[in-house]
């Protein structure tokens, strides 16, 4: 056993207030670890808080209890407390973040925007742009589009760019959020190789997918997630 990641009863929720400030709880008492080299695929119905869950671990949202201890440079960090400076440390050389949505920066070059998470890391450019060129190209996206910016591509193009992005640094722990949603069969393909080999080097991932195959291929363990009562 290696856990990289511990979740301890984590409680989260949104207060709408534009319905009168009602209270509406996502996440009560959550509690998993993730071992290196492990798979730990997140189940349950539409409103259980998955989603929720990914984000309150990368530090997108602030739960209201619980702790999220990642294993970060030899240490254990707390997410839910550590401070900005941390976070963003452990953002760049530790946990990386797949979502649905197009994360780069506007008006910068598909090629630059996939290299950016190793430039920032203080990667040599060649060895960078070599990556990143190794990626695009695996993900069928033609060198053609690798000058624009990814923000006139197709939303299936869009996904791949966050593809890339998210697999051109060897993070110790990864979250995937539907990764291959907007995806066809053939690069659905080269993403759970890409997934694959990520825990074959001894990455600890959590993710949730709609694709059942992936599901099936890719768990080493399933958390079902409830909506919580009341």
């Amino acid at each position: 056993m290696n856990p990289q990641l511990r979740v301890e009863n984590l409680s989260k929720t949104f207060v709408l207030h534009n319905q009168n400030g009602v209270v509406l709880p996502v996440l009560r008492h959550t509690s998993f670890s993730v071992n290196a080299g492990e798979c730990v695929v997140l189940e349950g119905q539409s409103g259980s808080g998955k989603s929720t869950l990914l984000r309150s671990l990368y530090a997108n949202y602030q739960p209201e209890s619980g702790h999220i201890w990642l294993r970060h440079q030899q240490q254990w960090i707390d997410m839910v407390t550590a401070p900005a400076h941390q976070i963003l440390a452990a953002r760049r050389e530790t946990i990386g973040w797949i979502s649905p949505c197009l994360r780069v920066m506007p008006r910068i070059s598909t090629l630059e925007g996939v290299m950016q998470p190793l430039l920032e890391r203080g990667v040599e450019r060649a060895i960078c742009e070599a990556r990143a060129r190794h990626l695009l190209t695996r993900l069928s996206l033609p060198e053609r589009l690798w000058s624009l910016s990814p923000l006139t591509f197709s939303s299936g193009e869009q996904q791949r760019v966050n593809i890339a992005r998210g697999f051109i640094a060897d993070y110790p722990v990864l979250l995937l959020d539907e990764p291959t949603a907007k995806l066809d069969g053939n690069h659905r393909a080269v993403v759970m190789q890409l997934i694959e080999g990520a825990r074959e080097r001894g990455a600890a991932i959590i993710g949730i997918f709609q694709d059942q195959v992936l599901r099936e291929r890719l768990a080493d363990r399933r958390q079902l997630m409830l909506p919580p009562a009341g």
